[in-house]
This record gives structure tokens, sequence and C-alpha cells, in this order.
């Protein structure tokens, strides 16, 4: 994954008049930022597939890929990168539509192990703008690309693994 997740929540908290001026900052660098550069790296190293993360949020994003490639996969919440303001305006209930709507959209198809918080999940699911892109490549190939992109200051955060292939309606399991 090559951005935070939260600018959905984020941008509903800045309308709001909830966020500093520094989370501001934070939030609007981090959407200026175009993904070119991490799709360049991709093409370098050589990955399986790739898919940006926007409206659906990252949970409805990684089940198109699944569902398309008839695979699961399993997401540690603990090493998906959040913006730490996003947690806080989640307790203030500043949660946007589109965010509600992918949780009811896309809940059949997930489960949560223990730990993972509500508010994790919640962000999973936040309907993002201008976000990252999620990077599906072959293990022997995971840590030249985070290298490569780690180089050239680009976040790449490993958040998970294709764990088979589709037996059920479950797609997604995520864990602490």
């Amino acid at each position: 994954l090559t951005k935070k997740i939260g600018t959905g929540i984020i941008s509903t908290g800045v309308k709001a008049g909830l966020c500093s001026d520094g989370v501001i900052r934070e939030f609007t660098s981090s959407m200026a930022l175009l993904n070119r550069r991490a799709s360049e790296i991709m093409l370098e190293v050589g990955v399986s597939t790739a898919t940006d993360v926007t409206g659906f949020g990252l949970i409805g994003h990684l089940n198109e890929v699944l569902t398309a490639s008839r695979c699961r996969a399993r997401i540690f919440s603990g090493h998906v990168p959040f913006f730490e303001e996003a947690a806080r305006l989640i307790g203030l209930n500043k949660v946007p539509g589109g965010t509600i709507a992918n949780i009811k959209s896309f809940s059949s198809y997930v489960t949560f192990g223990e730990g993972v918080s509500d508010p994790e999940r919640i962000l999973l699911n936040d309907a993002q703008t201008s976000g990252g892109l999620l990077i599906f490549v072959p293990a022997g190939k995971k840590e030249r690309l985070i290298g490569a992109m780690q180089s050239e200051g680009l976040l790449a955060a490993y958040i998970g693994d294709v764990t088979g292939e589709l037996k059920d309606d479950i797609h997604i399991h995520v864990e602490k």
C-alpha cells in the first residue's frame, strides 16, 4: 500500500472545522502526491496486479481484485498505515456516508479476528480521495519493491497476503 488510509474521514473533519493546520497539511500533501513514480517502480519490479484505493475503500478495492482473481487474502490491520487523526474523528462520529455505505456493501465478504478495533474496521472501508496503490507482488519480489519505493521516499507498507483460492463468499480475513 502506497498511501495512508483515512482521507475520507479527515475530509469530513476538515469540513466540520475539527482538524488542525498540521493535519490539513499532511492530508493535503498525501492527496497531492501522484501515484506515477510508484507505478513506474511497480512495472520495473514486475507485479502481479494493482488497483488504486479510492471511493470503495481498501476493503472494497481489495474485494474487487480478489473476486476477479478468484482468490482470498489476509490483511494485518496493524500494518495498514492510517492517518492518526482519522481515529479521533471516528470517535466524534465524523464518518462520511460513502464509508458507511462501503461497510454495508462489503461486510459479507470480510471476517475480522480478535483485536481488530471498530475504528480500524471503519478505516479499512473509508472512501478515499486520491488514495494510494494496492499492489500485488509475488513473494520473491516483495522486498525489492518495498526497498525501491522507500529509497525514493515513497510509502510502501506490506499489509497482507493472498492466501489461496476462493472457496466461499468470504474473500478477506482481517487480523491484528
